[in-house]
């Protein structure tokens, strides 16, 4: 089995700026997703692993290499844009890493650098599930939600008046009571090497799979949510161990 780790970190953020090389609890946030594919990878004795970094930015890459991962990759400037989605740039370091490396990859796994919250066994399940479902296209992870379009989400019709993102069939007076649904909380996506064949743009197919993550994680888009993460790792207050 072959497997490719993508790790996206284009430099434009504007929420947070540097944001993917900010210190967290005195480690560049980059550090922490490294360290990961690194550890995963070293777990796998029976796969071919191999992890690319995908970026524009020579900062990011100077601090990658002092982090334990160098590349010689640059993702294309068109796909550097706030603009772009980010399939695109993890089909483009996959055709990169197949061509330079003259392999062809069962599977890639994206590890996202801003929600880094995620633990080892995670991807051990996840990839144990795309093994036992191959009709499946990809997989990508969730957490519980904080709000449920059932139940307490609303959009405005054309007559400015509220209504349920999506009526249920009969009354729901309680979120409990709601039809489950997930948050997509961006850490990390597996995907079949058919799907980029398929070309695919979005994550979400008719065969995707998620993964139901048991512990805390959520994704760093805002500056307060880099307070918040900075504080639950500095100061030990996970509910699980990196």
């Amino acid at each position: 089995m072959r497997i490719l780790i993508t790790i996206c970190a284009r430099g434009g953020s504007k929420g947070v700026p540097d944001k993917n090389i900010r210190p967290l609890a005195g480690q560049p946030l980059l550090a922490y997703t490294i360290d990961t594919a690194q550890r995963w990878r070293a777990q796998l004795s029976d796969a071919e692993v191999e992890v690319i970094l995908s970026t524009d930015s020579e900062k990011i890459k100077a601090v990658a290499r002092e982090c334990g991962l160098a590349t010689d990759y640059t993702r294309p400037a068109e796909l550097a844009t706030d603009q772009a989605g980010k399939i695109g740039a993890i089909a483009a370091a996959l055709h990169h890493a197949e061509a330079e490396r003259a392999v062809i990859y069962d599977y890639v796994l994206d590890l996202d650098v801003t929600a880094p919250l995620r633990s080892l066994d995670d991807l051990h399940q996840s990839l144990q599930r795309m093994e036992a479902q191959p009709e499946a296209l990809n997989l990508f992870s969730v957490s519980p939600p904080h709000r449920n379009p059932y139940f307490n989400m609303v959009e405005l019709r054309e007559d400015g008046y509220a209504q349920l993102v999506k009526p249920p069939r009969g009354q729901v007076l309680s979120r409990q009571a709601a039809p489950p649904v997930y948050d997509m909380n961006a850490s990390f996506y597996f995907f079949r090497r058919r799907f980029f064949e398929l070309g695919h743009e979005s994550a979400i197919t008719d065969r995707s799979l998620v993964h139901l993550m048991d512990h805390i994680c959520f994704d760093i888009d805002h500056p307060l949510d880099y307070e918040i993460m900075d504080f639950l790792v500095r100061e030990d207050k996970l509910d699980f161990s990196l």
